[in-house]
C-alpha cells in the first residue's frame, strides 16, 4: 500500500465549496446547510449504543430515560462546538491540533484516534452483519461478507457525489426512524411512565448507576467530533466574517434537529425494551441483540423482529460509512497523508470479519468496542474546548464565557464517568 501526499492540504477536499450561499427564506437556507448534523447523528445511534439503551429498558423500565435525555443534550453542545471550529478556522480539529501541538503529541493523537476509529468500526460492522443475520437467518460470517459488499457500494455512491452520499445516509437514518416509530406504535408504551422517566431522575440501585454511567460515558463519539469539523470547513462558497456567524446559526439548528432525532431513537429503544421485556420480567434479554429481535417477534408482533433487523442493518451500514470518513479525516488531518478510501474500508473491516469468523459473541464485541472507545474521548474533547475558547483562533465565533463553562463541565463529567466506567469494567 503506497502512501501519497494529498492534492489538498486539508481533509475531505471533496466537501469544500459544495454549497453556494443560498438566496431565499429561512427554510431554503436551512435545507441548503443541512447535512453535517445528520451524518454526525448516525454515530450516536450506531449498534454500539443499542446495547446500553436496550439493557437499560429491560432491566429498569423507563427509569433511565432521563439519562438518555441528558446525554443527548451534552452531545448537542459538543457537536455544535465541533461545527463552529470548522466554520471559524477553515480547518478541522485534527488539522488545528497538528498546527499547534508538538510533533510527538500530534503523532500520539493520530495513533489513538485511528485505533478508536477502528474499534468503533468493529461495532458498526458487526451490528450490520447481525442485522442481516436476523433478517435472512444466515451465518454471521456470511452476513459479514455481504455487509462488506454493501459498505463498498455506499462508498461508491459517495465517490460519485458528496451530496448524493449524504442523501443515502439520510435515507438510512429515515429507515431507522421509521422502524422504531413502528416498534413504539406496536409496543404498549405507557406515556405517563415515559414522561416520569424523562423528567424525574432516579437511580434505584448500584447496577442502574453503572448502566447510567455507561449511557452518559458513551455519549461523545470521538471520531464524529473530528468528522463534524471537517464537514463544515470550507463547505460554503464565498464566506466572510459576517457570513460565518450566519452559517453557524444554521448549523446549530441542523445539529439540534439531527441530534434530537438520534435522541428520540435512543429513547424509543429504551422505552420499547421497557414495555416489552421489563413488564414481563425478562430483565436480561437486552444484553443480546439477537435475543431482542426474537423477543420482539414473540411478544410484540410477528414482524417486529424483522423491523428491528432492518433498523440494525441500516444503523450499521450508515454508521460504518461515517466511521470510514472519520478515519480519513484523522489521517489526513494529523499527518497530511491519505490512502484510497476503499483501501481504508478494507483494512478497518478486517478485524470485524475475524471476530465473525472465529465465532466470537457479537454482543460481547459491541461492549468491548464501547469500552475501547472510552480511551479516546479526552483526547478529542479537551482540545476542542481549548481551541474554541481561543479568540485569536476563532475570531468572532469564539465561545462566550457561559459556553466555555458549560463545555468544560460537560467535558469533565464525561471524562470522569468514562474513567469510572473503565475502572468498573476492569477492576469492579
Amino acid at each position: 500500500m503506497s502512501w501519497r501526499q494529498p492534492s489538498s492540504s486539508v481533509s475531505l477536499p471533496e466537501v469544500h465549496g459544495t454549497i453556494p450561499i443560498p438566496i431565499g427564506g429561512f427554510w431554503k437556507k436551512l435545507f441548503a446547510f443541512a447535512g453535517p448534523g445528520y451524518l454526525v447523528a448516525v454515530g450516536y445511534m450506531d449498534p454500539g449504543n443499542w446495547a446500553t439503551d436496550l439493557a437499560g429498558g429491560a432491566k429498569f423500565g423507563y427509569t433511565l430515560l432521563w439519562v438518555v435525555l441528558m446525554a443527548n443534550l451534552m452531545a448537542m453542545v459538543v457537536q455544535s462546538l465541533s461545527a463552529k471550529l470548522g466554520i471559524a478556522t477553515g480547518q478541522n480539529l485534527a488539522e488545528v491540533a497538528r498546527d499547534r501541538f508538538p510533533r510527538p503529541v500530534t503523532f500520539f493523537l493520530w495513533i489513538q484516534a485511528e485505533l478508536v476509529a477502528m474499534a468503533t468500526d468493529l461495532a458498526e460492522f458487526v451490528g450490520a452483519a447481525l442485522g442481516l443475520a436476523i433478517l435472512f437467518d444466515m451465518p454471521l460470517f456470511l452476513a459479514g461478507i455481504v455487509t462488506a459488499f454493501v459498505a463498498f457500494g455506499v462508498l461508491a455512491l459517495q465517490e460519485r457525489g458528496w451530496r448524493r452520499g449524504e442523501a443515502v445516509i439520510s435515507g438510512l437514518v429515515g429507515a431507522i426512524v421509521a422502524s422504531f416509530a413502528i416498534e413504539v406504535f406496536l409496543a404498549p408504551v405507557d406515556g405517563g411512565d415515559v414522561l416520569h422517566g424523562m423528567f424525574v431522575p432516579s437511580l434505584p440501585n448500584s447496577e442502574a448507576t453503572l448502566l447510567a454511567v455507561g449511557i452518559i460515558g458513551a455519549t461523545v463519539m470521538p471520531h464524529v467530533i473530528y468528522l463534524h469539523s471537517a464537514l463544515t470547513q470550507r463547505r460554503i462558497v464565498g464566506v466572510d466574517e459576517e457570513a460565518r456567524r450566519k452559517i453557524f446559526r444554521f448549523e446549530v439548528v441542523d445539529v439540534i434537529i439531527a441530534m434530537s432525532i438520534a435522541g428520540l431513537i435512543n429513547m424509543a429503544m429504551l422505552a420499547t425494551a421497557a414495555a416489552v421485556f421489563h413488564t414481563r420480567g425478562l430483565t436480561e434479554i437486552g444484553d443480546d441483540l439477537q435475543e431482542v429481535a426474537n423477543g420482539l417477534g414473540q411478544y410484540l408482533h410477528a414482524d417486529a423482529g424483522t423491523i428491528f433487523g432492518i433498523a440494525l442493518l441500516a444503523s450499521g451500514i450508515s454508521s460504518s460509512s461515517v466511521g470510514t470518513l472519520a478515519g480519513q479525516v484523522v489521517m489526513q488531518g494529523f499527518i497530511r497523508r491519505r490512502i484510497p478510501i476503499f483501501v481504508r474500508r478494507g483494512v478497518t473491516m478486517a478485524p470485524a470479519l475475524i471476530v465473525l469468523a472465529i465465532g466470537a459473541s457479537p454482543s460481547h464485541a459491541l461492549v468491548l468496542s464501547q469500552v475501547f472507545l472510552s480511551f479516546g474521548i479526552p483526547f478529542a474533547l479537551v482540545p476542542l474546548v481549548l481551541f474554541t475558547k481561543n479568540r485569536e483562533l476563532m475570531g468572532s465565533l469564539v465561545n462566550r464565557r457561559v459556553t466555555t463553562i458549560a463545555a468544560s463541565v460537560i467535558a469533565t463529567v464525561i471524562i470522569c464517568l468514562n474513567v469510572y466506567l473503565l475502572q468498573q469494567t476492569f477492576f469492579g
